[in-house]
């Protein structure tokens, strides 16, 4: 096959002098790369192929279909600027050809970028294209700041040779917490001790690799970080991370750490696990110390791991909780049925396949909108005595949608969150009344990861609806465990998106829950 030089010059069009079709096919090439500087997204959709058989990939997925890719491109916002280097053309056939690029970003290092240009009616469209970047040094939007290691942990133990990525909100000493906020970690000294959960994994052999991203104040679900970014979903290239642990589990995902220290007060470890594929634990309430650790609401904070397998997830919890207390749980399962209506059809489906082949007893929960309100309610009280003070002497330092959350907590009365109290006391009473030593299985999340570029109005409602599976655990105390153990078919992909299987076990039964969901995955 005869190859090219497509060597451009400063005005963008070839070197050297080409035949017809070669002058349309690198014009067609200048015109995308245009595009792609300006973030001219209808014209990258005008060139790549229509149909449902076009591809793009790069090292994070692949995408198949036009409508995929258009929809990607819609919710990533641009791409970083960079110098074309040198274009190789090597012709296919007569309406077709592989265009090869050396990219050089303005960041620095060096790319590539392949395409198969394909001529329909007369115009050149791509077909297909692999995109490759130079991988930075560090992900800006994953970490705040890292070492190699961070802090060293002890010689020997069950952890030792494993990394940890720590939440931003965990007291290390030496480096001040940030909390997701550029103008809080501005003021905040240098901590003079280590917090007791993060001491634990460091006794036990574990290293600090860095301190991961969180969204501002750990308020959110999402795993959008204003000043920071989002972090990536290798797991469902262009969608949300899940919050607030979003570093964390980021850092985990990309086998950048192997624990993710995080927390969860209302779904923080288990949704990021649950739209990324991997194992997330929320341990029991009070069960770890909160000790030099920012907090949101502490009748609902606690302490998690993130992690890609169960072995690790185990040894890192050992690491931390009190084996006197821990309690045997016997594979007793429930179901509730009046969470179904706050969750996507299609995990929906994956999670009845899921539990159909256990004994689980259905049970009645309530009011799962009354549950969600007094939830909401002391959660928002909490978080505005935690940080209104803060928040109103710095106007302007949060994200719109962590400020609107705010605002609304800035809102709650004495007198309801007293109501709400004493609504809590009798829901949590009435809750594990009802759900004894059973565990409660429910889906982690309402949906597999939304989008990046999905719309306020859709996010806000995902949000709604996982809150109301959530909430369960933090009203009751539970601990609460997500398993990788469910997939939804996704639209222009090649593999199925991870959802999670979310086991919500009696008080102290962390690890037993563990060893459960290991004879979920293994059992045939």
């Amino acid at each position: 096959m005869p190859e090219r030089d497509g060597q451009p010059e400063r005005d963008g069009q070839p070197e050297r002098d080409q035949q017809p079709g070669d002058v349309q096919l690198l014009g067609a090439f200048w015109r995308y790369e245009k595009a792609l500087a300006t973030n001219d997204l209808d014209t990258l959709d005008l060139l790549f192929a229509p149909g449902a058989g076009t591809i793009r990939g790069d090292a994070a997925g692949i995408l198949v279909g036009h409508d995929a890719i258009s929809g990607f491109r819609r919710g990533r916002g641009g791409v970083a600027a960079r110098d074309i280097l040198h274009v190789q053309v090597i012709d296919i056939a007569d309406d077709a050809a592989l265009v090869i690029a050396v990219t050089a970003p303005l960041t620095g290092g060096r790319g590539q970028q392949s395409q198969l240009w394909r001529r329909e009616a007369g115009s050149w469209v791509v077909a297909a294209a692999h995109v490759s970047l130079p991988a930075p040094a560090v992900n800006p939007s994953i970490w705040r700041t890292v070492g190699t290691p961070l802090v060293v942990g002890a010689a020997t133990g069950a952890l030792a040779g494993e990394t940890v990525a720590v939440k931003d909100l965990y007291d290390i000493e030496g480096f001040a917490v940030g909390a997701g906020i550029p103008a809080y970690l501005a003021e905040s000294a240098p901590a003079s001790g280590t917090s007791p959960a993060v001491a634990s994994l460091l006794a036990a052999g574990a290293s600090i690799t860095g301190i991961a991203q969180t969204d501002e104040f750990a308020y959110s679900i999402a795993g959008r970080n204003p000043h920071y970014g989002t972090p990536p979903n290798p797991a469902v290239l262009g969608a949300l991370p899940g919050g607030s642990s979003s570093g964390p589990a980021s850092a985990v995902a990309t086998g950048q750490a192997s624990i993710g220290l995080g927390t969860d007060t209302a779904g923080s470890i288990r949704i990021p696990a649950s739209y990324q594929g991997l194992w997330g634990l929320r341990s029991t309430h009070g069960a770890i110390s909160m000790d030099r650790l920012v907090a949101l609401a502490p009748t609902f904070d606690t302490v998690g791991w993130i992690t890609r397998d169960p072995a690790t997830l185990r040894a890192a919890s050992q690491s931390s909780l009190d084996a006197a207390v821990q309690r045997a749980v016997e594979p007793r399962f429930a179901i509730a049925p009046a969470l179904a209506v706050h969750v996507e059809p299609a995990v929906g489906d994956a999670f009845t396949a899921a539990v159909d082949r256990l004994d689980a007893s259905e049970v009645d929960l309530g009011d799962i909108d009354e549950l969600f309100l007094i939830f909401r309610t002391v959660q928002a009280a909490e978080a505005w005595r935690t940080h209104g003070t803060w928040i109103r002497a710095h106007p302007g330092a949060l994200g719109a949608d962590v400020a609107a959350r705010f605002a609304f907590a800035s809102t709650i009365t004495a007198q309801q969150e007293s109501a709400g109290r004493r609504a809590l006391q009798d829901a949590r009473a009435r809750l594990e009344a009802v759900l004894g030593h059973r565990v409660l299985l429910v889906p982690s999340a309402s949906s597999t990861a939304p989008s990046v570029g999905a719309d306020a109005e859709l996010i806000e409602r995902t949000r709604q609806d996982t809150l109301r599976l959530t909430c369960i655990a933090g009203l009751t105390g539970r601990p609460a465990l997500s398993v990788p153990l469910l997939g939804v078919p996704q639209p222009g992909a090649l593999l199925p998106a991870p959802a999670g299987l979310c086991l919500v076990g009696p008080r102290f039964g962390d690890l037993a829950l563990i060893g459960l969901a290991e004879d979920l995955t293994t059992a045939g």
